[in-house]
């Protein structure tokens, strides 16, 4: 089976590859011995706020002193 990168670097998968990996969205990709690996990960919701808030640069502290400021409002 062929994967086909378009122009826009987007890869497309052959659907009987991903019918074997029931919902999931998301893949871990690495490099290999010059082979791309692609993991499938299961994120949980608290995965993914980590996620967007390390994207935004915050920290569990951030966090925490949110929470904090928060409670006392």
């Amino acid at each position: 089976m062929l994967a086909r990168l378009s122009f826009s670097n987007r890869l497309t998968l052959p659907d009987s590859i991903l019918s074997n990996f029931p919902g999931v969205e998301c893949f871990d990709v690495t490099e290999e011995s010059g082979r791309i690996v692609l993991t499938p990960v299961r994120l949980t919701q608290a995965d993914a706020v980590r996620h967007k808030l390390a994207g935004r640069g915050l920290s569990d502290n951030d966090v925490s002193d949110a929470v904090d400021w928060a409670r006392r409002s």
